[in-house]
């Protein structure tokens, strides 16, 4: 059996949220003793000065019985973000007077359109 075999049969459920540079990954994957457990994975692309890109990755595992507190806890903190500010985006890539062209990190951003959000994310499906 092939590696890529190995990896098409371990995903049990994938869904992707495109933001920018940084692409979210919700993987459900199956332990030894096939129960599931959840992959959160933030990939970020990043531009070398030779026009070459590689990606950075973050990964978290989150398993069943960490899903209420992680739920909890993140609707928490994404309710007191809006509730603080409000849910406009405050940047200086968002402001009028940005010149795209002195920010050499929005020169390289590949730009994806996306109505999604990452507060839109749904445990309750898993």
């Amino acid at each position: 059996m092939s590696d890529h075999e190995l990896v098409k049969n371990d995903e049990i459920f994938a869904k992707v949220i495109r933001a920018g540079r940084r692409t979210y990954f919700f993987d459900v994957r199956s332990t030894k003793a096939d129960d599931y457990y959840l992959t959160i994975t933030e990939s970020k692309k990043f531009t070398n000065d030779d026009g070459s890109y590689f990606y950075r990755k973050h990964k978290i595992y989150l398993y069943k019985e960490d899903f209420e507190n992680f739920q909890n806890a993140l609707d928490e903190a994404t309710n007191f973000i809006i509730n603080e500010k409000g849910e406009e985006v405050i940047s200086e890539r968002h402001q009028a007077n940005f010149d795209p062209s002195k920010d050499k990190d929005f020169q390289t951003e590949t730009k994806v359109a996306s109505n999604e959000k990452f507060t839109d994310v749904s445990f309750d499906d898993i």
